[in-house]
């Protein structure tokens, strides 16, 4: 059996509150920290989505789909409420999506993503070869 003195038993007792205060400052840290681990992700996947409709877009337009279906097949893989924009040039179509990042917008958090993808018409492969 050990025993203490009086003076370790005060120390014991004095340093007890500093786990409280580190752990009033460590908490919320981590919580902020992991909470923008979520944001990064979320942002992350949504860019990817853009990257997904914007090719989905333009293999629909290579392929020669009315433009409507081609604007469809890339809603359809974008983030909710993005924007797509689809043109020719020449040989070539593109399709752009532009899409906001979720997230608080409140706290400046908001991110404009935008992916595009071009593609030759098919009609044109192969012509004057």
């Amino acid at each position: 059996m050990r025993w203490t003195s009086s003076s370790e038993g005060r120390r014991a007792r004095r340093d007890g509150g500093y786990v409280t205060a580190e752990a009033a400052v460590v908490l919320p840290t981590l919580v902020l920290f992991t909470m923008a681990l979520v944001w990064a992700l979320l942002a992350a996947s949504a860019q990817i989505q853009c990257v997904d409709a914007a090719r989905a877009g333009a293999r629909a337009m290579a392929r020669q789909d009315p433009r409507g279906t081609a604007v469809a097949a890339a809603r359809q893989a974008a983030p909710r409420g993005a924007s797509v924009a689809v043109s020719r040039d020449g040989d070539l179509v593109r399709v752009e999506v532009v899409a906001r990042s979720p997230g608080p917008r409140a706290l400046g958090l908001g991110l404009r993503l935008r992916a595009e993808a071009v593609a030759m018409a098919e009609e044109t492969v192969g012509v004057g070869a």
